[in-house]
């Protein structure tokens, strides 16, 4: 009997199931690969220094949610691109590809670079399209704005790989070219993030969605207006690249911070709640918000020190 309510279980809850035990995979993985530099970092730093961890683990959930969930995901492929189930693996594949490659470090040059290729693609085939259409709709704009930072976090960590691998005139350059486009969209999309959250305070903190902080959270007013405050000043200071490290790690450890302590709580009761789609959502909020974090402190980690 136990058994049978097992296999139940995994059957009806199988996409839910296999984001989670992307998450604890890539979670160790990260972890290794990462261990040593955390051990010689100090203070903040040690969060700078999570920053791959905190973007390749959200590409591995989201990877496991397109392969275990393809025929709904191509439900969302744009109409006028053949091939829908097959997009929806093929970006299934993609995904845990570089999370993998972020994780351990390896060709992230290239695994961050064509991650923030493919984001600026769905930006430009559906988030723009999606938001033109409801202009006065602020929650399209907030997809809009989260997918160009993602994609800017992307290329922000195939700037510091192609640093550290000491290319020439041509190389820096180049990588000069990819940190300024990431910080330019991580900062337009703090700023804006910010002023979302002065005016709705009671929505999550960090990536202002639809969603809501629930009741028992204490301090849900300061914990918002908090955030909008850091959002809008770290984000202006990035915008304007006036002191951007630190304005990067003080913000992206806030929002590491809010991911640990507000969606993880409420990513727990979701995993408890019997409905798949609750489960999916929890973790679809709490792993979109570590991105974005992860985003943020790929640019501090590409920041020079001396900024």
């Amino acid at each position: 009997m136990h058994f049978t309510f097992l296999l139940a279980f995994l059957e009806f809850s199988r996409t839910a199931v296999s984001m989670s035990g992307a998450s604890i995979l890539l979670f160790l993985i990260a972890l290794w690969a990462a261990k040593s530099d955390i051990a010689q970092a100090r203070g903040l730093d040690k969060f700078v220094v999570l920053s791959n961890l905190c973007f390749a683990l959200p590409l591995a959930v989201f990877g496991a949610e397109h392969l275990s969930a393809a025929k709904f995901i191509q439900l969302g492929v744009p109409s006028f691109v053949p091939w829908h189930l097959f997009w929806a693996y093929f970006v299934g594949f993609a995904l845990v590809a570089a999370a993998l490659s972020i994780a351990t470090r390896i060709q992230v040059q290239w695994s961050g670079l064509l991650f923030g290729i493919m984001m600026f693609l769905f930006v430009a085939m559906m988030d723009i399209p999606g938001a033109l259409a409801k202009p006065g709709n602020r929650f399209g704009w907030t997809l809009l704005l989260r997918e160009l930072a993602f994609g800017g976090g992307g290329w922000l960590l195939a700037a510091t790989a192609m640093r550290e691998q000491g290319r020439g005139q041509g190389g820096r350059r180049g990588v000069s070219i990819l940190i300024t486009v990431g910080r330019v969209l991580i900062g337009t999309a703090a700023i804006f993030y910010g002023v979302e959250t002065f005016l709705h305070p009671l929505g999550m903190p960090g990536v202002p969605l639809e969603k809501l902080m629930s009741e028992w959270i204490p301090g849900r007013l300061l914990i918002g207006y908090l955030t909008g405050a850091i959002l809008v000043v770290a984000g202006a200071a990035i915008l304007l690249a006036r002191k951007t490290r630190t304005a990067a790690t003080y913000l992206g450890t806030w929002i590491v911070l809010l991911v640990l302590f507000v969606y993880g709580p409420i990513l727990i009761a979701a995993l408890a709640d019997p409905s798949t789609a609750v489960k999916v959502e929890g973790l679809n909020y709490f792993f979109d918000t570590l991105l974005f974090a992860g985003a943020i402190l790929a640019l501090a980690s590409a920041t020079s020190r001396t900024d």
